[in-house]
């Protein structure tokens, strides 16, 4: 791209503060302070807020979506009750750097227990999080995890405790910077110095990285650098060679060996044309004006291949090479233009100026140019001309990518294009469907898909991303890149189509949202994101006031050396306790590294709670401290945990056997039975403070829960989806019981704690086995099976 008015000036900037990422860290700042200030954390991205992100339910599917609105306040609610509930997340494409997973639910007073697992194709699952076994209470947690190629998160419940609402308040899965993104800058201009000297620190005794504008940038973090070739340099307006021909053949060669010295990844920007090639011109060389277009075609291969050969002689071999600069409308523009209507880029008119002040010699044959004002003709003969256009074009294409394909198979080869705003995918759809096609029909393709962004001409970082995912899941076989990007970091205000400040914070998160927004593509589609120029074009640097000839870089350029995350944090932890209660905060949060995936606990200084912080109902937020940053827990006050509603109660005194058949029975403090009680196939009974004279028998219950209660006779569960005889960490008393209790094939939430039993403790064929949560019963006879451990 040629944006209007470019210049070489050094930028100033103001100084802002803005907030901080948490839960990621990556590279310590550098020691000495940079040019401004810009608050830098490493990119984490939730995929469940993308709109391509699909959820699907076990139950309730008419809901699913809630779980992922970003909206606390609303859920997705199971419509269906007992174990075997699930939330899917079908994030459009796999990810290799998924490491977070945050999963809150809507039931403060609850415990939950879950797994979460990870999928390639939403048959074969691995256990990615295993808190099935949790037995406190809280409305959500965060777990880490490393395993790629992921496209399916479910969130499994495979308990929850009595009177829990079932469901998913908001499900995030957060993705970070891979490694093999690859973030660069088109440095081209460097073969025009001017005598400037680029240092890290000029003004500090020790200048640090310098005086090579890469020297810098490499000390940053570049790892690639692209570089423009002109054909022979000519002034843009008048059509004469330049006096010196700064991004020729020539000089472009030696910046190769600058950028191959340190071991930097090569780019390689063929313009096919001796001034700026943009998508609003793409004048031919004037060496080839004149030439048939059989000729035409003949020495763009043989340029190509021999400049190309010329890079792997002398040991430059490109990693990439663009056939082409911002070529939407076409390159090469010939005889094509004259007659086209102006309503589109190419006619007689057209940029540069020497294109139509010497039309005699630059629209003397045909060339490359596209003639979209014909798209939807119906003329038949101006339907042809459109269609002949594609073919020009392709066939120059072809016969440079072939080029490329011969000199140096090793090398990629990119087609860089743009989407406009205006026009939309409507029209590159047209494109790369009539490019992909003729190409492949000549026998030739590209690795690579290129396109720029600038918001100003682009678009919204919304209306960009959303591009990139049609253009990912349409041509899954291309990588794609921003072959170009930038943001000014002076001017005030905004730039069109952007949320963020023209600041050096601003700069900073502009460019760092389009690292994100490559790195989200789905199937690890993003290539990588390039810089246009950060010397000179919304400049990453400053001139240092009373220092001749000399740059310092913004800290904004950081963005390179601080995206990426070394470490991961559960910076979240979640907790509940009753109005009065003293919330127990853990000792430890767990922390990931990415470059083995392998996971620690580390320490937590909890900041002290405020005076009289759980006195009533209401949610506290706890900061603790880390050596890799700080953590939050979330302490919920409920006035009381998760109750189940009664259908029926039953209070005083009750003479002979209790059947319950449905609904839910509920037996209160002071209340008595004498007599039998039997709770049919998909009936519930919770007892508290209350007494049953007799034996105690469920088959298929939907629920049982005693607490506090004497039972004088023998306890049998058959098949009860959720079981609590006795519960201290949810404020549920022992119980007394005088006979055998014993509970087979229960399965979901089974909870057996404190209880005094007078006589065996026997379970079966239960799924989970009864746990006790940290109280051991007290029993007068033999424990077996499943519950020889409680």
């Amino acid at each position: 791209m040629r944006p209007p008015q470019r210049s070489a000036a050094g930028a100033s900037a103001a100084l802002v503060l803005a907030g901080a990422l948490v839960g990621a860290l990556g590279p310590a700042a550098p020691a000495a302070a940079l040019y401004g200030e810009a608050d830098l954390q490493p990119i984490e991205s939730n995929l469940a807020a993308k709109p391509w992100v699909e959820a699907t339910a076990a139950s309730g599917a008419e809901t699913a979506g809630m779980a992922v609105d970003q909206d606390a306040d609303t859920a997705w609610l199971a419509t269906e009750s007992g174990p075997g509930q699930w939330l899917r997340l079908d994030l459009g494409g796999a990810y290799d750097n998924l490491r977070k997973v945050h999963v809150t639910f809507p039931d403060p007073g609850a415990v939950y227990q879950y797994v979460v697992e990870a999928s390639p194709d939403g048959e074969s699952w691995t256990v990615v999080a295993d808190r099935s076994a949790s037995a406190a209470p809280g409305s959500g947690g965060v777990d880490l995890f490393t395993q790629p190629g992921t496209r399916f998160v479910r969130v499994a419940l495979t308990a929850a405790s009595p009177g829990a609402t079932v469901g998913v308040s908001e499900l995030e899965v957060f993705n970070y910077l891979r490694d093999d993104v690859v973030l660069g800058a088109d440095l081209s201009w460097m073969d025009d110095p001017s005598g400037r000297q680029y240092w890290m620190h000029p003004q500090a005794e020790d200048r640090g990285a310098g005086p090579h504008l890469l020297d810098v940038m490499q000390d940053r973090g570049l790892e690639y650098t692209r570089l423009r070739v002109f054909n022979e340099p000519r002034n843009e307006s008048t059509g004469n060679p330049n006096t010196v021909p700064y991004q020729g053949p020539q000089r472009t060669l030696t910046s190769a060996q600058w950028v191959k010295e340190r071991g930097l990844g090569l780019g390689i920007d063929l313009h096919y044309a001796d001034s700026w090639a943009d998508p609003g011109k793409q004048p031919k060389p004037r060496a080839w004006a004149e030439l048939e277009f059989e000729e035409l075609t003949e020495a763009v291969y043989d340029y190509t291949y021999d400049y190309v050969e010329q890079l792997v002689a002398q040991g430059t071999v490109p990693d990439k090479v663009a056939v082409g600069n911002e070529i939407a409308n076409g390159f090469m523009w010939g005889s094509e233009a004259i007659g086209a209507p102006n309503t589109e880029a190419v006619h007689a008119g057209a940029n540069p100026p020497y294109f139509r002040d010497q039309a005699s010699v630059y629209q003397s044959q045909p060339g490359g140019g596209i003639l979209w004002q014909y798209r939807y003709a119906e003329d038949p003969a101006e339907r042809q001309l459109y269609l002949d256009s594609w073919d020009r074009f392709t066939t120059l294409l072809a016969a440079g990518i072939a080029a490329v394909r011969d000199a140096s198979p090793e090398s990629e080869v990119e087609l860089h294009s743009v989407v406009g705003r205006i026009s939309g995918m409507g029209k590159a759809g047209e494109y790369w469907k009539q490019l992909t096609t003729r190409l492949n029909a000549k026998g030739q393709d590209f690795d690579v898909l290129g396109l720029s962004y600038y918001p100003e001409h682009h678009g919204s970082l919304e209306q960009m991303e959303s591009n990139l995912h049609t253009l990912a899941t349409t041509y899954p076989q291309y990588r794609l890149e921003i072959a170009e990007t930038s943001y000014p970091a002076t001017g005030g205000g905004t730039q069109p189509n952007s949320t963020f400040p023209r600041t050096v914070q601003g700069q900073a998160d502009a460019i760092q949202h389009v690292f994100q927004m490559v790195n989200d593509v789905v199937d690890n589609q993003g290539a990588g994101a390039l810089l246009w120029e950060p010397a000179s074009w919304q400049s990453m640097f400053r001139s240092v006031p009373g220092m001749a000839n000399t740059s310092e870089p913004n800290a904004s350029i950081d963005v390179y050396n601080r995206s990426r995350a070394t470490h991961v944090v559960e910076d979240t932890v979640y907790t509940a306790v009753e109005t009065g209660g003293d919330p127990a905060l853990p000792e430890t949060v767990q922390v990931l590294t990415t470059a083995d995936g392998t996971e620690a606990a580390v320490p937590v200084a909890w900041a002290d709670l405020p005076s009289n912080a759980t006195g009533s109902a209401g949610r506290v937020e706890v900061t603790g401290t880390t050596e890799y940053g700080e953590v939050t827990a979330v302490v919920d006050v409920v006035d009381e945990f998760a109750a189940v509603a009664c259908d029926t109660e039953v209070s005083g005194t009750h003479y002979g056997p209790l059947a319950v058949t449905s609904g839910t029975t509920c037996l209160g403090e002071g209340s008595r039975v004498y007599g039998p009680v039997n709770v049919a196939g998909g009936a519930a009974l919770v007892t508290d403070g209350a007494r049953i004279t007799g034996p105690l028998s469920a088959n298929d219950a939907a629920l049982i829960v005693l607490c506090g209660t004497q039972v004088s006779g023998p306890v049998s569960l058959t098949g009860s989806a959720s079981v609590t005889l006795g519960d201290p960490v949810l404020g549920c008393e022992p119980n007394q019981v005088s006979g055998p209790v014993s509970a087979v094939g229960t399965n979901g939430w089974n909870v057996i704690a404190g209880n005094e039993i007078d006589g065996p403790l026997s379970c079966s064929e239960s799924e989970p086995a009864p746990v006790n949560n940290g109280t051991a019963n007290e029993v007068k006879g033999p424990r077996s099976g499943q519950c020889a451990g409680l």
